[in-house]
C-alpha cells in the first residue's frame, strides 16, 4: 500500500473519507497483528471515520488545509491524548496516571494528523519490553522505549509517531526498525502533558519514514522553528575513542561503509579523539536519571511497590540513595561536559558529529530492547540528533546512521541530514 498517496489522494479530494479510511484499516488489520505496535482499541477505524469527516468538513477547500492534513499518527502511550486512556506500559491504577492533553499531541492534530492510536511502551518509558516486534523480523527486538511508535513507522501503520529519548529510546528503535527519527534539541519541543522518566534528560521526538516528512513536522511540534537552507556541505566529526569502540565489529563495518560514501561524495570527515572519561559520563547518566525517577515515582512507589517490574524498582532504589549533594554535582558535571563538546566542536570546525546509532542491528529476542549506549552522551548534553537507515546486513535487518547537531541547530542538522540521506540510504 502506497500509504503517502493516499494521503495526497485523500487530500485532493480524489477519495472519500470512507475510501480513505477503508483503505487505511484493510493495511492495518493485515499487518499490525504481526507487529503489535498498538494499543487495542474497540472501534478504532469507526472513530477515525468520523474524525475523517470532520477534518473535510473543517477544511472544504483543498487549497486551505493544513500541512499535515490526513496524516496519521501514534501517540506513545506515555503521552496524554484526549479520548485515549494512558496506562504507560505499567500495571499501575490507570486513573492515577491520567492528565491534560500533550502539547505535542495538540498540535499535531491542529495540523491535521489524526490519531491513529496509542502505540506500545516499555513500562514507564524503561527497559521492561511490552508485546512489539520488529516489522523487518518478529523474532527481533524493535528496541525501546519508544518501540510502538518506531515499529509503527517501520512498518506502514502510520505516517508518523511521537515518542521520547532519556537515554536511547528514539534513536534506537528508529536504527532497528529502519525509520528515520528527530530527538531535538532538549525542551525544544515542550514536554507537557507527558510522563517523566527523568526531567533532566527527557526529550521528546517523533519517528517519519523520510527527512522530509521529518522536517514538516518539525515545524509543526516546534514553535520556534526557523526553515533553512544549507548553501555549503557540512564537515563531519568521528568521535574517536572509548565512545566509539562500544559499537560491534558489525556496526562498525556498516559505520566505515558508510564514511566512504560520504567521503566519495564530497563531505569531509574529521576524526576527533573524545570522551576519554566515557565510563563516567556513563555513570553520571544513571545517577541523573535513576534521583529524577525516584522523585517522579515517589508517592506511587510508596502506594503500589508491588505492581512495578524488578527493573524499574532497581531503578527507584537506586535513585533514592542519590544524595542531593551528588545529584547537584552530576548535573554541574553535565553542564560542563555539554560545554566542552561545543568547544571541540568550534575549535575543528566541525559541523555534525556522525556516529553508528546503536551498538549493531536489532537484537533476536523479546525479553530486552537492546543496549542505548551510542545514543547516550547526546541525549545527556541535549544536542540534536537524527537517524538516518542506511542498509540491511545479511540478516535483512536493517542498519543506520546517527548524525548529532549543535546545541539549537536542529534546522540545518535535518537540512543537512536530507542531503546526506540521499548519500548514504539504500533501502
Amino acid at each position: 500500500m502506497n500509504h503517502q498517496q493516499l494521503v495526497r489522494d485523500f487530500r485532493d479530494d480524489k477519495i472519500s473519507a470512507e475510501e480513505f479510511v477503508s483503505s487505511i484499516q484493510s493495511y492495518f488489520d493485515a499487518r499490525e497483528p504481526s507487529v503489535l505496535a498498538f494499543i487495542p482499541e474497540e472501534d478504532r477505524f469507526e472513530r477515525l471515520l468520523k474524525e475523517a469527516k470532520e477534518l473535510v468538513a473543517r477544511y472544504p477547500e483543498s487549497a486551505k488545509r493544513p500541512r499535515l492534513f490526513g496524516m496519521f499518527f501514534g501517540v506513545k502511550d506515555i503521552f496524554h491524548a484526549s479520548g485515549f486512556r494512558t496506562q504507560a506500559g505499567s500495571r499501575l491504577p490507570s486513573n492515577d496516571l491520567q492528565g491534560g492533553e500533550a502539547v505535542s499531541v495538540t498540535r499535531l492534530k491542529n495540523a491535521g494528523a489524526l490519531v491513529m492510536g496509542k502505540t506500545v511502551t516499555t513500562e514507564f518509558a524503561y527497559f521492561y519490553p511490552g508485546p512489539t516486534r520488529n516489522p523487518h523480523n518478529p523474532d527481533h527486538t524493535p528496541g525501546g522505549s519508544s518501540s510502538g511508535s518506531a515499529a509503527a513507522v517501520g512498518a506502514g501503520l502510520c505516517d508518523l509517531a511521537l515518542g521520547t529519548q532519556t537515554i536511547g529510546s528514539l534513536v534506537r528503535p528508529a536504527a532497528f526498525c529502519g525509520v528515520v527519527t528527530l530527538k531535538p534539541t532538549s525542551e525544544r519541543i515542550p514536554r507537557d502533558g507527558v510522563i517523566p522518566l527523568s526531567p533532566s534528560l527527557d526529550h521528546i521526538g517523533f519517528f517519519t519514514s523520510d527527512i522530509d516528512t521529518a522536517k514538516i513536522v518539525a515545524g509543526v511540534l516546534i514553535g520556534d522553528w526557523g526553515f533553512e537552507t544549507a548553501n555549503r556541505k557540512p564537515i563531519l566529526g568521528i568521535p574517536e575513542g572509548p565512545y566509539l569502540a562500544s559499537a560491534s565489529a558489525e556496526a562498525l563495518a556498516s559505520f566505515n561503509a558508510t564514511c566512504i560514501s560520504l567521503s566519495d561524495a564530497g563531505y569531509e570527515l574529521r576524526p576527533v579523539p573524545v570522551m576519554d572519561d566515557f565510563q563516567e559520563i556513563r555513570a553520571r547518566h544513571d545517577v541523573i536519571m535513576s534521583a529524577d525517577a525516584a522523585s517522579v515515582h515517589n508517592e506511587w512507589f510508596k502506594q503500589h511497590e508491588m505492581l512495578y517490574s524488578p527493573k524499574f524498582t532497581d531503578l527507584i532504589k537506586r535513585g533514592q540513595l542519590v544524595t542531593d549533594v551528588q545529584f547537584k554535582i552530576a548535573i554541574e558535571a553535565r553542564d560542563n561536559f555539554r560545554t566542552d563538546m561545543a568547544q571541540i566542536l568550534k575549535e575543528n570546525e566541525i559541523d555534525l558529529w556522525i556516529t553508528p546509532p546503536a551498538v549493531g542491528p536489532a537484537p533476536k529476542g523479546l525479553d530486552a530492547t537492546g543496549d542505548p549506549v551510542m545514543n547516550l552522551p547526546w541525549t545527556q548534553i541535549g544536542f540534536p540528533a537524527v537517524n538516518i537507515p542506511t542498509t540491511k546486513n545479511e540478516d535483512g535487518l536493517p542498519m543506520g546512521l546517527q548524525v548529532v547537531g549543535k546545541w539549537n541547530a536542529d534546522e540545518s542538522l535535518l537540512d543537512w541530514a536530507g542531503d546526506i540521506e540521499k548519500v548514504v540510504r539504500k533501502i
